[in-house]
């Protein structure tokens, strides 16, 4: 019976372009997951956007001279071309300056408001004397009081990954004067978090099979107690508060953002001509709904975002899993993008093509540990698996079989080693869908490629180009197995290289799309015109290491 699975992915800031790293923590991971579910018959709602609001933003905008719209537009575009690029298919992209996000944005705020979970407080915040203004979190940077981190936000250390006040931080100084800023009174509206510490704590109890990070941290969060925190702002670019006293505040960004995954999916519904559909994913309990960010994110999906929606007592289904990624390194060092160490997608697809990339980033992911990305290990899997197994695998099969066999799947008389060489792959269906839907993408993409192996091995022994000059019947048996495997590990590998999978789609000539083929064995009948050959992968020569290195420049400091 299929299933209505949400996929909610992190909103990227829209105030600089996708770097490797946000693939490797959520973009790729998700894609991976929704692509598979889609082809299990499932109903798949993959929602995400831009997220055009807050500081981030502000801060490119007054550097570039020019107003956060247009910094915004500019980086939404790139996005979707990145994920265009690269393959990532989405049932809806969006952004947070859309009409319906506010709407209902302030929807929910004005809900919580009258149930009496928003209250008005005095708080301290840090003031800029220079340019007369308060501080939003990421107008701040100091050193982290846990781990002496130098260049904390105000809001969240990078490093140890903690959710800071900027009063805490040690040595502040503001982004926007390079001043030392003071404290001030200033009013906001405040959030009951620690009305939801006991129900979430019930909540996440019955999450123990979360990836360790994630579980971890979360009840480590939790048992240290939910603290009441504004969550408004005294800044104009946002969405404006819409209660009486407060609205010439913002919205804080990241309590309106994670919003953004159920605006997402009105919006979506609305476009679908069917306003009431996304409560399929929303409050059927039935539904699952998966959240996939970094580690950095962790306690705004697991904890913010849960305790909002029970706080709404409107059925919404609450998180099934938080599948966090840890974050990924490039040649030893961590991503900055403020000290330029970073490759960013489009410019690495302008060099290479995406499923390579796709690949790499996959069996190297940091799923529960930081991870390294080098330009030697890329050339590495590119040339010794995807060239060299896969690629081979499939070339010299279907280029023997357009020489011997006139490109149609020859006629087989089937032994029990044929017959055991298709089991195995069959075989490998049910325990890759396990893994995936247990968010384990390294271990299926594994376990694909010892299928891809056992079946270079079965070549091997086979030799049909010697047998085909002494038992033609059985060289043709051999290669008509060959290619039913390579058809079904065409289906195995479409979530994670769907665009090589499509190329091979079109060369066995299949019914349908890759994209939207069946998660199973298809069928290869004898006398089927198979396609004109062509190579799935290019060879890179040794000499792109030292290229793409020099590329870099010298790493940070």
């Amino acid at each position: 019976m299929s299933k209505h699975i949400l996929v909610g992915v992190a909103w990227p800031y829209a105030n600089g372009p996708l770097h490797l790293g946000h693939l490797a923590g959520c973009y790729l991971p998700a894609d991976i997951f929704s692509r598979y579910h889609r082809m299990a018959g499932n109903h798949v709602l993959m929602v995400s956007g831009s997220d055009q609001h807050g500081t981030p933003v502000t801060v490119r905008a007054e550097a570039e001279k020019c107003s956060p719209q247009e910094v915004a537009d500019r980086y939404h575009a790139s996005f979707l071309e990145s994920f265009e690029r690269l393959g990532v298919q989405w049932e809806l992209f969006t952004k947070t300056t859309t009409e319906n996000h506010r709407n209902v944005v302030q929807d929910i705020f004005r809900k919580l408001h009258a149930k009496g979970y928003l209250y008005p407080a005095t708080q301290t915040m840090l003031y800029d004397p220079e340019v007369e203004a308060f501080l939003p979190d990421r107008f701040v940077e100091g050193t982290c009081p846990h781990c002496g981190f130098t260049h904390a936000r105000g809001d969240q250390c990078d490093s140890c990954g903690r959710t800071l006040d900027a009063l805490e931080l040690k040595n502040p100084r503001s982004k926007r004067s390079n001043a030392t800023p003071v404290p001030r009174d200033t009013t906001h509206l405040f959030f009951k978090w620690s009305a939801f510490n006991d129900k979430l704590e019930d909540y996440v109890a019955g999450k123990g099979w979360w990836r360790p990070n994630v579980i971890n941290f979360t009840r480590r969060y939790l048992k240290e107690g939910l603290v009441d925190s504004a969550v408004t702002r005294d800044m104009a670019w946002g969405i404006p508060v819409p209660i009486e006293g407060f609205t010439e505040k913002a919205i804080y960004v990241w309590f309106e953002a994670v919003i953004g995954y159920l605006s997402a999916a009105v919006e979506w519904a609305s476009i679908q001509g069917t306003p009431d559909a996304w409560q399929k994913w929303w409050k059927d309990p039935s539904a699952e709904t998966y959240y996939f960010v970094g580690k950095d994110n962790i306690p705004f999906h697991a904890i913010r975002w849960p305790a909002v929606l029970v706080g709404l007592e409107e059925g919404h289904n609450l998180p099934t899993n938080v599948p966090a990624n840890e974050f990924l390194n490039l040649e030893g060092h961590a991503f900055s993008t403020s000290r330029n160490w970073a490759l960013w997608v489009n410019e690495v697809l302008d060099r290479y093509d995406p499923d390579p990339l796709r690949f790499v980033l996959t069996v190297n992911a940091p799923e529960n540990n930081d991870a390294d990305f080098t330009w030697h290990e890329f050339l590495r899997k590119n040339n010794d698996e995807l060239v060299a197994a896969w690629g081979n695998l499939v070339q010299r099969i279907t280029t023997f079989n357009n020489k011997n066999f006139e490109g149609k799947v020859p006629v087989a008389a089937p032994t029990a080693e044929d017959e055991a060489i298709l089991k195995s792959c069959a075989d490998t269906f049910p325990a890759v869908a396990e893994l995936i839907e247990a968010c384990k993408f390294k271990a299926a993409l594994g376990r694909i490629f010892e299928t891809v192996r056992e079946g270079n091995r079965y070549i091997d022994t086979q030799e049909p180009w010697k047998t085909i000059k002494v038992d033609r019947a059985r060289a043709a048996t051999s290669v008509a197995t060959a290619l039913r495997l390579i058809a079904g590990l065409k289906v195995l590998l479409t979530p994670f290289l769907p665009n090589t999978c499509r190329k091979l789609h079109e060369i066995l000539a299949l019914p349908g799309t890759s994209d939207t083929a069946a998660w199973s064995m298809p069928e290869l009948a004898e006398g089927h015109v198979l396609g004109t050959p062509a190579p799935l992968f290019k060879k890179l020569d040794d000499s792109i290491v030292e290229e793409e290195r020099a590329r870099l420049g010298p790493p940070p400091e």
